[in-house]
């Protein structure tokens, strides 16, 4: 017997996106689904638009509480075996869940199905979808790819109920990364995830209203905190190898050139850390060009960095 889906969709404020996610899930050719929507106290036209849909869905509307709440409240009310997540402004191509449901058939053991995601620039002048945009390669170490921040957004991915039931759903107090946070709690708790090349879901990037696009620096912050974790879990079961050490130091790297910029002795203590937990560390090449990578050597991550705003300013004035 087929297995039941639910698709799960919180919505906030989403009155123009939320009637493009509901027909998307609807439109799935995987014949065994329900359709759950939770309006978390929009305050915008979005209950009206879901309203709409009554009969055809399930759907309820609670006081705003956030984004991991709503989820959490989604994972309650989900009768299926396998739950689909669809942010309000995002939807899914037809095919998405049977894809990713065939692939099970061959698998039966995995929790989580993880899959390509594309991106859809948009803005009120155009819209342009670029395929694959969350790519993953099916050869690395799921650790690895976590540590690198390349598993794909939460849409992407199929999951197992009891999975999720398992590690506890959600965390209501995590502001931002919390779909990171979440692939951890399942890694550390041996759930399987297996990669499905096929299926495709689409995230809409279109404004600044996220956390992280609105607090790059808690974001930042809530990162080094995922690789942490990470980092303590790995160690303690030494399962830290080379290729996995490299791949979190690489991830903090990019983070601290981020951080050098405005947060100056922040970006020297990841750094330090670095020193720390890999002495030998060189950042790879598309991190790094070659004259960075040679001073930063020679002369430090903070001379490197001062000498690349040197020359990003001069390089800007020629311009002028």
């Amino acid at each position: 017997m087929d297995p039941l889906v639910s698709i799960l969709i919180p919505c906030y404020n989403a009155e123009q996106w939320i009637a493009q996610a509901i027909k998307s899930a609807e439109a799935q050719t995987w014949p065994q689904k329900e359709i759950i929507v939770i309006d978390d106290g929009s305050t915008d036209h979005s209950l009206d638009i879901i309203r709409q849909f009554d009969g055809r869905i399930r759907w309820k509307t609670t006081p705003n509480r956030g984004g991991n709440t709503a989820r959490n409240h989604l994972l309650e009310l989900a009768r299926g075996d396998w739950l689909q997540y669809l942010d309000a402004d995002d939807w899914l191509m037809s095919s998405k869940i049977a894809d990713q449901l065939d692939f099970l058939a061959n698998n039966p053991e995995v929790d989580v199905i993880y899959s390509p995601v594309s991106v859809q620039f948009w803005s009120s002048e155009n819209s342009m979808v670029v395929d694959n945009a969350i790519p993953c390669d099916p050869r690395d170490d799921i650790w690895v790819l976590l540590l690198r921040w390349r598993i794909p957004q939460t849409g992407g991915l199929l999951w197992r109920r009891q999975a999720l039931v398992d590690v506890g759903g959600w965390n209501p107090n995590q502001p931002c990364c919390q779909d990171y946070e979440l692939y951890l709690r399942l890694l550390m708790s041996g759930k399987r995830y297996d990669y499905c090349p096929s299926a495709q879901a689409v995230h809409r990037i279109w404004g600044d209203e996220t956390v992280s696009r609105r607090n790059p620096l808690l974001l930042q912050e809530h990162r080094l905190e995922v690789l942490r974790q990470a980092e303590e879990f790995l160690r303690r079961g030494h399962e830290l190898t080379e290729r996995r050490l490299q791949a979190l130091n690489q991830t903090r790297f990019e983070i601290a050139r981020i951080e050098w910029v405005a947060r100056r002795d922040a970006a020297i203590q990841i750094i330090q850390n670095i020193k720390k937990s890999q002495p030998d560390f060189m950042p790879s090449a598309s991190a790094a060009p070659g004259v960075y990578r040679l001073i930063y050597r020679l002369l430090g991550f903070d001379i490197a960095e001062r000498i690349a705003r040197f020359r990003r300013l001069t390089r800007a004035f020629a311009g002028a």
